[in-house]
């Protein structure tokens, strides 16, 4: 009990040492001068494209321009390959995995298009629309059978009108053997 009063002694001393360090400091500091906001970075675009592939969503592929896609062999597992040309240069039939040109390399081959891996960067390369071809296929006809050599016969024209008010259709061009005409009021003959 006899330290009781010089402990109490000390921790009022502490107490007023801190009391008077703190009122001097808010006494005497200088004033605080005003601080201007840095000015707020220009916002980002963002690029949600680019985040699909994170959740599952379709990953958009860059479009290449010169690579030309021929035709593709599509077979389970790396038996698949890709007919691929470059820079108009002669196709070549290229495996999945391989390297069309270095640095280049097949990643996937589909039905209708091809994922080519260039720098780590996926590119889809699709093959080239057919809108023009038809979907039936060309029946070959039989050969000509040798006939006696005969006397041709010409048949006269038939007579055109003079004035005619409507303009004429144009002929549909003679296709060439094995291959049947396009029909008159087909879209290729209106270009």
């Amino acid at each position: 009990m006899k330290r009781l009063p010089l402990l109490v002694t000390v921790l009022a001393v502490v107490l007023l040492s801190a009391s008077l360090a703190y009122w001097g400091l808010q006494l005497f500091k200088p004033e605080q001068r005003a601080i201007a906001a840095p000015p707020a970075p220009a916002p980002m675009g963002l690029n949600l494209d680019a985040a699909k592939g994170l959740f599952g969503g379709q990953v958009t592929v860059a479009a290449v321009s010169n690579y030309q896609l021929k035709g593709v062999v599509a077979a389970r597992g790396d038996d698949s390959a890709a007919i691929i040309s470059v820079d108009a240069q002669p196709a070549l039939a290229v495996a999945v995995g391989k390297e069309v040109v270095p640095g280049v390399t097949v990643k996937e081959v589909h039905a209708r298009h091809v994922i080519l891996s260039e720098g780590g960067v996926n590119k889809r390369l699709e093959l080239p629309s057919d809108a023009g071809v038809s979907s039936v296929p060309a029946v070959m006809p039989p050969p000509p059978q040798p006939t006696p050599a005969a006397a041709p016969t010409v048949m006269p024209a038939p007579p055109q009108p003079v004035a005619s008010p409507q303009p004429q259709q144009q002929q549909a061009p003679i296709a060439p053997m094995g291959i049947p005409p396009i029909p008159s009021n087909h879209p290729a003959n209106n270009q």
